[in-house]
């Protein structure tokens, strides 16, 4: 049974007697009325004690499960110290509450339960003018100290607000909003910013209000997902409008230059309200360098360009060091290398990177350390050094865990679950996978990880699972040119070759060209839908299709960069897929075996030069199959050691979809 009933029911039976020695020695047999559930055993059992132990005792349900002497004293009317005393120890003999240790005067109710049956029979009229004394009395007992408490005096306040009006509510709940804020603790200052606004609907705007929204915004960017971010753009709007209007500048740009995460593609708002903050300041003011630092990113999410990017990168630069400014050159130097890895300027994304790094080690910075370490080390893992992404994928978990952004958390488990899945670590991959995604459910980059770690141990309903949800994500995404379309339209092929479950390509080919059809694509994002393509051109044998594929990533015109910056880019970003593999089973379909064998030849170095030991398992297989298709003097030999140099890897990792198919392969050649 319920182990809360079963000890309140034999505390009842002790308070009332039944269990005492004498009383089983008067009768041959025992019985009592059990009581039908819990809340009864427990008003049986508060009925036991003094009326002035219940009244205590009430007021402190009002407080919460946890109380103290300070906090009930100045509620509880004609009563002396010594007796308030009293009634505690009442309760405690009782075992009602209990004290908790290493804090005097600190106490709480021994179950929930306890508290909430107190609390149940009061009226709504006497439980909100109780919650209105307790709010008054704290409020004078905390004196110039109350700000420090303001979140508990927000409860009380906010259920007594039909006595004691919004005046106070409102301030108490900007004061814990921005304490929370302060201490990363967002979902907590979500709430609080979401009361004072609610106190205050109806009303014309004021400097509270404004407060309200920009707390609002900062907190919104922390918890909501990416395709919300609109939601975070029209808070920060309203406060800034109002600050434009008072004309207080300083907090207009405080609003402006708010970092938030958004996707390349993705349409916000944001640079609209950047350039009406640069047009309150002078052009080569610190103000300008901040708010520059932020448009950085800002031109290149909303608007692709990347050449007016880097001028603006150049003057947000030049002011921070005229300033003599290492914070804000630093917030710059990280800030550039999410636009540098979008259009695949991998070295000097990673170069940017580790100057921020470097000036981080003055300042505390949490966030731009944790920017600094992602794109850096996607950019190391995209040019195939996995030991440079480890290093910074272990180091940007402290500085991640403390922030509590979502976004930010998952990114930091994300690179680390990559790291280890293309070291052939399913078990540790897994591990930073839970917890990445028990932080933000529906990340997408954590999902297509999943989705791909899932497929190649062989729980192929569990990456269905997984690509369910990244479909439901792109769902919620409005259409265009961002990372969940070619997330999408990269995965369901990847995932397919492996599995051979085939039904959804319609949808990776149609996410393809939304992404492709689309001008305002960066190249990142281009490069994720060409494979998916290319994917999708082997996995149907299309020839055409192929040959297409295959000139768009080789000339890299389909792309977006020059091909200079194309030869950089050594694995496919996403699922870090070596290049040289997907070019070979693109060639090999084309009917040109001795360039996929070049190709072939190519992964297996990167590979074993990287250490992406699953990769090096299918270029093996992958190879063989190219060999065998040839069949040219020596061929076959080489097949067979690829295929035995593959099963050897795949066993050991755990990889049953490859096992079977090197099996197969195998058979078949030495027969």
């Amino acid at each position: 049974g319920n182990p809360l009933f079963v000890t309140e029911v034999v505390r009842l039976l002790v308070q009332e007697g039944e269990l005492t020695q004498e009383k089983a020695s008067q009768r041959d047999s025992w019985s009592v009325r059990i009581p039908e559930g819990v809340r009864e055993v427990i008003g049986r059992r508060l009925d036991r004690l003094s009326q002035r132990c219940n009244e205590t005792l009430t007021i402190a349900s009002v407080v919460g499960r946890e109380f103290t002497l300070d906090q009930i004293s100045p509620v509880i009317e004609d009563i002396s110290a010594d007796r308030l005393l009293e009634s505690l120890d009442e309760a405690l003999a009782a075992r009602v509450i209990e004290e908790l240790p290493r804090t005097v005067g600190r106490y709480q109710f021994t179950h929930a339960l306890i508290q909430e049956t107190l609390a149940d029979e009061l009226s709504t009229t006497r439980k909100v003018r109780l919650h209105a004394r307790i709010a008054e009395g704290l409020e004078a007992f905390y004196g110039g100290d109350a700000e420090v408490h303001a979140a508990e005096l927000v409860h009380h306040f906010v259920e007594a607000q039909t006595v004691l009006g919004t005046e106070k509510l409102v301030r108490y709940s900007l004061l814990a909003g921005d304490r929370a804020l302060a201490a990363y603790a967002y979902e907590e200052a979500l709430s609080h910013f979401q009361i004072g606004l609610a106190s205050k609907e109806g009303r014309p705007m004021d400097s509270e209000t404004a407060a309200l929204y920009f707390g609002l915004g900062v907190a919104q960017a922390a918890t909501l997902d990416t395709h919300q971010i609109q939601a975070v753009v029209a808070s920060l709007t309203r406060a800034f409008d109002y600050y434009v209007e008072v004309g207080e500048v300083e907090r207009a740009v405080a609003v402006a230059e708010h970092p938030f995460t958004m996707s390349p593609g993705q349409t916000t708002g944001a640079s609209q309200l950047i350039t009406r903050a640069l047009a309150l300041v002078p052009p080569d003011s610190h103000e300008a360098g901040r708010l520059l630092c932020r448009y950085v990113t800002v031109l290149v999410m909303e608007g692709t360009d990347y050449e007016a990017a880097q001028e603006v990168f150049s003057r947000a630069l030049d002011i921070a060091r005229r300033e003599g400014d290492e914070a804000l050159e630093m917030r710059i130097l990280a800030g550039a290398t999410d636009p540098d890895l979008n259009y695949l300027r991998l070295q000097g994304a990673l170069v940017k990177s580790l100057r921020a790094l470097e000036l981080a080690q003055h300042a505390d910075d949490p966030r731009t350390e944790v920017n600094a370490r992602f794109f850096g080390g996607m950019a190391q893992l995209i040019m195939a050094d996995l030991e440079g992404t480890r290093q910074q994928a272990a180091a940007m978990l402290a500085p991640a865990e403390r922030l509590r952004d979502r976004y930010l958390l998952a990114g930091a488990h994300y690179l680390n679950q990559i790291a280890n899945s293309l070291g052939g670590d399913w078990q540790s991959s897994r591990d930073f996978s839970d917890r990445g995604l028990a932080a933000s459910p529906m990340d997408t980059r954590l999902l297509f990880g999943r989705a791909m770690l899932e497929s190649e141990v062989g729980e192929i309903d569990q990456a269905s699972a997984y690509l369910g949800r990244l479909l439901e994500a792109m769902r919620l995404s409005d259409p265009g040119p961002t990372l969940v379309y070619s997330r999408m339209a990269l995965v369901i092929p990847l995932v397919a070759r492996i599995t051979g479950r085939m039904d959804q390509l319609d949808v990776a080919e149609m996410s393809a060209e939304v992404v492709l059809s689309s001008p305002a694509v960066t190249p990142l994002v281009s490069l994720m839908s060409r494979c998916g393509l290319a994917m999708l051109a082997v996995l149907r044998g299309d020839v055409a299709s192929a040959e297409e594929q295959y000139a768009a990533l080789g000339s890299a015109t389909g792309i977006g960069v020059p091909a200079s910056v194309m030869r950089t880019v050594r694995a496919v970003p996403g699922s870090f897929t070596p290049t040289a593999r997907l070019l070979g089973l693109l060639t090999q379909t084309m009917g040109n075996l001795d360039r996929a064998q070049d190709h072939f030849e190519d992964s297996l170095t990167l590979c074993r030069r990287a250490g992406f030991r699953p990769e090096l398992a299918w270029t093996c297989c992958d190879y063989a199959d190219a060999l065998r298709e040839r069949n040219g003097e020596g061929d076959r030999a080489k097949a067979v050691a690829l295929l035995d140099e593959s099963l050897a890897i795949s066993s050991e990792l755990g990889m049953r979809p490859l096992i079977e198919r090197v099996l197969s392969r195998r058979e078949f050649l030495i027969a």
